[in-house]
């Protein structure tokens, strides 16, 4: 999705409850549950930081600013999630807020020492928006358990930058502030990969994509919203129409598959 500054601010602000301020840079945080995610948001974040509810929900939403090399970021921690398959409410907040906010940068945290479960989420993350840092955290606790993550080579097979860090000791904070700097302004192009379905699968994605391609101004990716038609997800149609005013006939896409 590309948006003016204005028109993400106004967005931020009307759909999200968050004041996104003139200059200012929006960064998601997602992750599972018990990563280390709250660690990270409060040790860049510091005392810059809001706590109130997800618009209609009593899910809490946590946002705090920082500032680094001279440019300012809003940090917005997401609920702790498993999948973005909307199979509950913070599922869905999560979800809806990478797809329809657009924020600049959105750092997946992993759990250094359960990374095969943690990875799912991630690669849901990648289909959404190419602009993804990996924060692996825990790696003291990964390490006591005489685990040898290969950062460089994981971070190749991912083809977006991995920062290892174990935010309880502070470690790991600066290169994730440094990556999303870069991440941010365009200087660190990313190539996240993509999963590849099975053969029926691709073959209904690839007979959507024309249909969908320039859908609200290609403010989705194209595979993602294919994909998620494919579902049938009645939420996440529903999200298309709340978020930006979209309704041509669902049922008719869904029978693709």
């Amino acid at each position: 999705m590309n948006l003016s500054m204005d028109q993400k601010r106004v967005l931020w602000q009307d759909q999200f409850g968050i004041p996104l301020a003139d200059g200012q840079f929006g960064v998601a945080l997602a992750g599972n549950p018990n990563v280390g995610k709250s660690t990270i948001f409060n040790a860049l974040t510091g005392l810059h930081q809001h706590t109130g509810n997800w618009p209609g929900k009593t899910v809490d939403n946590a946002q705090g600013g920082f500032q680094y090399q001279q440019k300012s970021f809003l940090l917005v921690d997401l609920p702790g999630t498993y999948s973005l398959l909307a199979h509950t409410v913070e599922e869905q907040i999560a979800r809806d807020f990478l797809c329809f906010a657009n924020p600049d940068v959105t750092v997946v945290v992993l759990d250094a020492t359960c990374l095969e479960r943690n990875l799912n989420l991630a690669l849901q993350v990648f289909e959404i928006t190419p602009k993804v840092i990996v924060c692996l955290n825990l790696m003291d606790e990964a390490q006591k358990k005489r685990l040898m993550i290969d950062v460089p080579s994981l971070e190749r097979e991912l083809g977006v930058p991995v920062v290892a860090s174990a935010a309880r000791q502070g470690e790991g904070l600066t290169e994730l502030q440094e990556k999303i700097l870069q991440v941010a302004t365009g200087s660190l192009q990313t190539n996240p990969r993509q999963i590849v379905y099975s053969s029926e699968v691709e073959k209904a994605v690839k007979y959507l994509l024309p249909l969908v391609g320039s859908l609200a101004n290609n403010a989705l990716s194209p595979r993602w919203l294919a994909l998620r038609l494919l579902d049938g997800d009645r939420s996440f149609l529903d999200s298309l129409t709340n978020y930006l005013g979209v309704n041509q006939g669902w049922e008719g896409a869904r029978c693709a598959q």
